[in-house]
């Protein structure tokens, strides 16, 4: 094994137990000497790999960092990508035990469900839109395993995009007739609205952030398959969450979903 590759190793263990203790690490990209997006994408491809191996079942992607107000948050300025798995999905109304995360927030999102799967990396708009089955109300938890979310693209993208949990609306919509740039979202956490945003916030429309993850993805050998959640971004800024908090995120026409933190 090279020098590099054990290098990229150890980050990636170093992530993984930062999971596993709950004890968050400082940048790995300053420990382990890690500065392309390319060689932290293969940091989260050996924890991608672990999960998987461990009996973890991929269920969707996500996009990460759509918003310019949420890359402004973090002094980031591009999209990243990360692995959503079964085990991350929370129901409607339910509960999340804080303990689970080590740092969390919320953000508000537009999922979107496939009924096809979408292996070219050079998918076309018009096959993605054949491809959504339906869309839903996201809610996204996020998580960094980085001390303070004192991140960069590269502890963000080896941190798999920074993802923790998500929880999905029940009552699915389709596509057709939707705008989704214009959609509106309103977050509120214990009654109070803590965030607002708009479709156009993702990247111009949601819609072109998942064409975006549709090709990356290819790219990467790991392609969206039908069944996939993705999780197309945030609409707006994302917010702090304590045990005891309340979420509720109203998209304009998607509906409604929430979840309570113990």
């Amino acid at each position: 094994m090279s020098q590099i590759t054990e290098r990229l190793k150890d980050a990636a263990n170093a992530l993984h137990s930062s999971r596993e203790t709950g004890v968050p690490v400082g940048r790995i990209s300053e420990r382990f000497d890690i500065h392309t997006v390319e060689d932290a994408y293969a940091v989260q491809e050996f924890n991608t790999e672990r999960a998987l191996q461990a009996g973890r079942r991929l269920s969707g992607r996500k996009v990460g960092l759509t918003s310019a107000a949420v890359q402004q948050q973090l002094g980031v300025d591009q999209p990243d990508f990360g692995m959503l798995f079964a085990d991350m999905e929370v129901v409607d109304g339910g509960q999340i035990d804080h303990s689970r995360l080590i740092q969390p927030k919320a953000e508000g999102e537009i999922a979107f469900v496939l009924k096809r799967d979408l292996r070219a990396t050079d998918t076309t708009l018009a096959e993605l839109l054949s491809a959504v089955d339906y869309v839903l109300p996201a809610l996204e938890i996020v998580d960094s395993a980085i001390e303070d979310w004192k991140i960069t693209i590269v502890d963000t993208v080896a941190d798999n995009a920074s993802s923790g949990l998500y929880v999905l609306g029940k009552h699915p919509v389709p596509l057709a007739d939707l705008d989704l740039s214009l959609e509106g979202m309103t977050l509120s956490k214990n009654g109070d609205q803590v965030s607002m945003g708009v479709g156009a916030a993702c990247l111009g429309n949601p819609l072109d952030a998942c064409l975006w993850l549709a090709r990356n993805m290819a790219r990467a050998g790991r392609p969206l398959l039908a069944g996939d959640v993705l999780l197309s971004g945030a609409l707006g800024p994302m917010v702090p969450v304590s045990a005891g908090d309340r979420l509720h995120l109203r998209l304009t026409r998607l509906g409604e979903v929430s979840c309570q933190f113990v």
